[in-house]
């Protein structure tokens, strides 16, 4: 799945040698075996985050988003509903520049997806995203965000 808008659609190449190192790593890891921590696929342009947590309730998430990286979002187990919601649509709530981390306000409206083993997301840096929500209840996720520099 990809999430965009059609008028950024040629804006960025997916499936360009940084996007294919995170597949490809993606494919070929034994992501299950691999105990938390930050993994560099391509320097520091592609860097496989490995999380495990708990799903919360979407009230106690907030939508982010990141001005320096795209984010490919895994699911390795458990589910996870994911907000989405184009970035133009937020107001700012808190900036940590350092990090490329940005929390917004809840917006009106927003979509989501339910991720489950086995599915992904890239999120450019115009997407808003809730990610670590419960769909329905609390499930333990174990998950990869690879973040692909642009």
């Amino acid at each position: 799945m990809l999430y965009s808008s059609i008028s950024i659609a040629d804006k960025y190449d997916y499936l360009s040698d940084r996007f294919r190192a995170a597949y490809k790593w993606l494919a070929e890891t034994d992501i299950k075996a691999l105990p938390v921590g930050s993994y560099k696929i391509l320097g520091d342009e592609v860097v496989a985050n490995v999380q495990e947590y708990e799903t919360k309730p979407k009230e106690e998430k907030n939508f982010e988003a990141h001005k320096k990286f795209f984010d490919v979002q895994y699911l390795v187990s458990g589910v996870e509903a994911f907000g989405i919601c184009r970035t133009q649509d937020l107001t700012l709530k808190e900036a940590h520049e350092d990090k490329d981390l940005y929390f917004y306000n809840e917006p009106e409206y927003s979509g989501e997806i339910i991720l489950q083993e086995g599915d992904f997301c890239v999120v450019a840096p115009e997407d808003g995203h809730k990610p670590g929500c419960a769909a329905g209840k609390p499930s333990h996720v174990k998950k990869v965000v690879v973040k692909v520099a642009l």
